[in-house]
Formats: C-alpha cells, structure tokens, sequence
C-alpha cells in the first residue's frame, strides 16, 4: 500500500510575481502606456497632494475658496468620467493621449506662470480655470489606460497586465508625494515647480505616444483570436437597460451598501484636502507633507504582496466590510489629541491603519459590484455606483475649508498660530483639530456597521456566497 505524497503549494506571494512573465507576450505599445502611466500619475498626485495649499499660499484664497475651487475641480473629473470614454473610442488610444498631454501641457504651464508672476492681471482667476479646465483631461487618461491596458494585453495576460498598471499606478503616487518635499523643503523652490514637473512629463509621455504606439488593434495570444464570438449579443439601448435596473431590487440593495460605504471612501479625500493643512498648522510649516501622502501608496504596494496568501481565506462581502470598518477607526487615531512630533507619530499611525484596512476592502468593492449584478449589467451597476459617490465628493470638498476655519483655523496676521496655542493648552478639545477628527470618525464609522449588521440583506442573490468557503 503506497503512501499518497502531498505536494507542497506554491507560494502565493512568488506565483504573483511569477506571474508577471506572461507579459513578455505584450508588444511595445502595453509598455509606452505604463511609461505614460507612471509618470503621469507621478504628476497627477503631486497637483492632487499640493493644490489646496498651492491656492492659499501662491494665491490668497482662504481656506474655504480653496475648497471650492478643489470642489469644481474634483467634480468635474468625475462628471467627465462617464463622456470621456466616447471620445477616447472615437480617438483611438494614440491620439486621445497626445490630445491629454497637449491640454494639460498648456494648463499646466498656466497655473505655473500666474503662480510664478505676482504682477499678472487676473492671476487668480486664471489660474482656477486652469486647474479646473485640466479635470476632462484627467478623466480621459484614465479611461485610456483601461482600454489600452485591455488592447494591448492577451486574454491570458490580462489579470498580470492591470496588476503592474495598479503598481505602477501606486508608485507614481509615492513619487508625487516625494516630489512635493523634494520641491518644498529640500530645494526651498515655490509650490509651483511642483507642477512645473508636469510640463516636463507632459512633453515625455507625448513623445511617447508619437514614437511607440504604433498598432491600436487588440493583442490576441495563440488560440485567442478564434475564441471571440462570431456575433455580439443582442443589446438594449441605455434607456432600456437604465428602466429594467430601476426595477430590480438588487440594485436598490446595491445603492444602499454603495451610500453606506461613501464615509469611508471620503477618508481618501480627506487625505488632500484636509491633512496638507493640517499637518502645516499642527505639525509645523516643515512637516513632511509630501512623504506623509506617500506612505499609503507604498504601504499598498507592500501590503498587497504581504497579505496575497490571506485574502483568499475570506469572502468577499467579509473583506470590503470589515477592511471598510478598519479604515473608518483610522480616524479615531487622529482623535486623540497631539501637536508637533506627536502630531507627526499620529499621523504615521493613522495612514497605518488606513492602508490595513484599505488593501482589503478596495479591491473588494468592485468584486462585490460584479458579483452583486445581474449577468450582463456589471458595467452599469459599475457605472451608476459612481453616482452617490459624485454626490459624496461635492459635500465633502465644499465642506472642507468650513471644517478647517472651525477646527484648524489659518493663522492671522499678529494672532497666535495653533500650533503654539496647541502648545500651551490653550485650545479645548472641542475646538481643536482631534475634535474635527473624531466628528469625521464618528459619521464614518456608522456605515461600515449598518453594513455588517445587515450582511444577509446586502448579500442576497450575490454570485459569489455560492462559492465563499469562510465567513
């Protein structure tokens, strides 16, 4: 009687960078578009990190105009998002890009030259339109890089092909936050050659586009090209499809967990419109603002190779909830009250505990979206999950500089600065910053609770409880 050997599994963590190989099958377009990627979003993340400082310090708005003029910005972005894939389609991926480039070149260099000439007529309204005139352009690049990433990756290498762009993607946001201190502190240069580093990735990934995108047609690996469908499927047009959703009562479930969960995903807003700010004005006027945005991106890009082996143990509804609820009690670490050094330790703790709770519930969302959606409406579930998030971003970033002004108020000329008064024991918890964030903690943390509480509710009919093997 032969004893049956087990073989030892492979290790989840090297089968995830092993995976990767199969991209030796893509062509030289899939790499122009991760060139793009990274650099773009390196620039993308240092305007995002620095923007409401670069209004108040360059440009004299108070607190509260600069979060309006971020207000306009970010929502424009996202109203952007559902026209801008039409027009990359009618482009084509090689001239949608060379048309993002050329745009923000422009608007860029606007911002760039009123922020740099104190003379300038019109300075400041010129300068708000051009940050605000970039958001279409923002949103294209991002339905470009899902189409490119898609056209120039087989079926087989697909899932390693988005993979690298989503790290690519976060190392970009690492290094923006980088640049921004490298910018601020190490050169002693104004905020504005922060975004003068845009001009110049700009003009690259344009040359880019020119040079190595030279085929837009799909990639199909060996065997690939026979398996597509000889005939698409019968389709209804939107309004169709728009009625027949509204009638189901999947998705009005689906609505609710997305509105319960939009505390959460604020947090992530919080981080540049709010904590910039702050750090300045409690940490001090040195404090590492860039470097502090940086280390969630890297703590992302650690901690999904980190916990690759775990994520397969639970189901899905259990990880977007309970990471959800991690991430809300990340705010509750700035709750308690610091200033200065301590301030700093907090901060470190509270982007700590975002990131833990954020490696497993993000991905997650969209897992819960396609799973929760009927077969064949993934896209508009997808699609109409941003619509209460739209909603969410114009009460917080309208909100932001009134949050500031009550609880991290800017210092005026011959007043005391918080930082000193926070010093001296002047200032009561209920009027100081740990206030504001504990209110914030507070708001955030009764979604993620309703949610778990009502896990039945928000998972029935969902494919993957067929399949889940661990609660």
């Amino acid at each position: 009687m032969s004893t049956a050997v087990t073989e030892p599994k492979p290790d989840p963590i090297v089968e995830y960078f092993r995976g990767f190989a199969v991209l030796r099958e893509t062509r030289m377009e899939y790499w122009a578009i991760q060139l793009i990627n990274f650099l773009d979003h390196t620039a993308y993340f240092a305007l995002y990190g620095i923007v409401v400082v670069l209004l108040s310090d360059d440009f004299g708005l108070s607190d509260v105009h600069a979060g309006y003029v971020f207000t306009a910005f970010t929502l424009t972005v996202t109203a952007s998002l559902w026209v801008s894939g039409f027009f990359t389609d009618w482009l084509g991926i090689r001239k949608a890009i060379i048309l993002a480039m050329v745009a923000s070149l422009g608007l860029r260099a606007l911002v760039v030259w009123a922020a740099l000439t104190p003379a300038l007529s019109y300075r400041v309204p010129l300068a708000c339109a051009a940050i605000i005139g970039m958001a279409p352009f923002m949103a294209m690049t991002a339905t470009i890089f899902q189409a490119a990433n898609r056209r120039f990756t087989t079926g087989k290498s697909r899932g390693a092909g988005f993979n690298l762009w989503y790290l690519f993607m976060n190392v970009g946001a690492f290094c923006g936050g980088v640049l921004i201190d490298l910018v601020r502190r190490d050169l002693g240069l104004p905020n504005a050659y922060i975004l003068a580093f845009g001009l110049g990735s700009a003009v690259v990934c344009t040359l880019a586009a020119i040079v190595l995108i030279r085929r837009e047609d799909q990639l199909y690996g060996e065997g690939e090209a026979a398996a597509e469908p000889a005939k698409a499927a019968e389709k209804r047009n939107p309004l169709q499809i728009a009625m027949a959703v509204a009638q189901e009562p999947v998705f009005w479930r689906f609505l609710v967990l997305i509105t319960l969960l939009l505390g959460v995903r604020a947090v992530f807003l919080y981080l540049h419109l709010l904590c910039p700010k702050y750090w300045l004005r409690v940490i001090g006027p040195d404090a590492p603002i860039g470097w502090l945005q940086a280390v969630n991106p890297l703590l992302v890009v650690i901690g999904l190779m980190l916990v690759i082996p775990v994520l397969t143990r639970f189901s899905v509804y259990s990880m977007l909830t309970y990471g959800a609820l991690v991430s809300s009690l990340s705010l509750f670490v700035l709750a308690i009250p610091g200033h200065g050094q301590d301030a700093l330790w907090l901060s470190y703790g509270f982007l700590l505990v975002l990131t833990i709770g954020e490696i497993v519930w993000s991905p997650r969302l969209t897992e819960y979206t396609a799973a929760i959606a009927p077969k064949g409406q993934e896209g508009t579930y997808l699609g109409l999950s941003m619509v209460p998030w739209f909603g969410a971003k114009t009460i917080v970033a309208a909100a932001s500089g009134h949050l500031l002004n009550r609880w991290v108020p800017q210092t005026e000329e011959g007043q005391t600065p918080l930082l000193e008064r926070l010093a001296a024991g002047e200032v009561a918890y209920w009027d100081s910053p740990a206030a504001m964030w504990l209110v914030l903690g507070v708001i955030t943390l009764v979604g993620p609770l309703i949610a778990i509480a009502l896990r039945g509710f928000f998972t029935k009919g969902a494919h993957f409880e067929k399949h889940a093997n661990a609660h």
